[in-house]
């Protein structure tokens, strides 16, 4: 004997007429992905093209230089002509220029600088990483949504019915795995990438304080 909660046909009809009602959002969320992760490659490939690599060799150079530089205007000359990225070299001028500053001012301006970097790393990899999250799920979504009809059309005799619900599923599965895939492939590159940036400016930031530490008393 099976026992009807009264009201429970409401409820189920209320669930499903929900989650019918994302299937549609889902598909139109899984196309922006998609179209998303093509210009994401592509501009990936882009800042690889355009990306400087820093060998170890011109970060001790460099190190070497500023320590030893004999007063601000030379320290600067070694910034200016190395082989780091400009942004770094804007960040360790703004430092370096900042002779008028208490000790512990100079200390915090660098860690702001860092800081700075770091926040807009996070933006740039905040996008690829939901990508990576919200992608397979989509997919999940878009594989049980129209599970429910096609099961029941399978119940009613109407196996094309049934057909295009497993169409529809197998579809968003592969487009939402494959989304994510990109995703935490682009996001686990850029943060090697954006994590050998961050140390080396971490490395210079130290050395132009330890050359302000010892021409500077303020």
């Amino acid at each position: 004997m099976v026992l009807s909660i009264p009201g429970s046909g409401i409820l189920t009809s209320t669930l499903n007429v929900i989650s019918q009602s994302l299937l549609i959002p889902v598909i139109i969320l899984l196309l922006v992905f998609v179209v998303y992760a093509v210009i994401t490659i592509g501009s990936l490939i882009s800042e690889y093209s355009s990306r400087k690599k820093v060998p170890v060799s011109v970060m001790k150079n460099l190190i070497h230089d500023i320590s030893l530089a004999e007063n601000a205007e030379v320290a600067k000359s070694a910034i200016n002509s190395s082989e780091i990225p400009e942004k770094q070299k804007e960040d360790l001028l703004d430092l370096i220029s900042s002779e008028d500053l208490s000790k512990e001012s100079r200390e915090a301006l660098a860690r702001k600088l860092i800081e700075n970097e770091e926040n807009l790393i996070d933006k740039i990899l905040e996008k690829t990483d939901i990508m990576a999250r919200i992608g397979p799920t989509l997919g999940l979504m878009g594989t049980l949504i129209p599970m429910g009809p096609g099961l029941a059309a399978l119940g009613s005799g109407d196996v094309t019915g049934l057909a295009n619900a497993i169409i529809v599923a197998f579809d968003t599965t592969v487009v939402g795995i494959g989304a994510g895939a990109v995703g935490y492939f682009v996001s686990k590159i850029r943060k090697r990438w954006y994590d050998d940036y961050l140390s080396n400016l971490d490395a210079l930031s130290d050395a132009v304080l330890d050359f302000m530490k010892k021409n500077y008393q303020n």
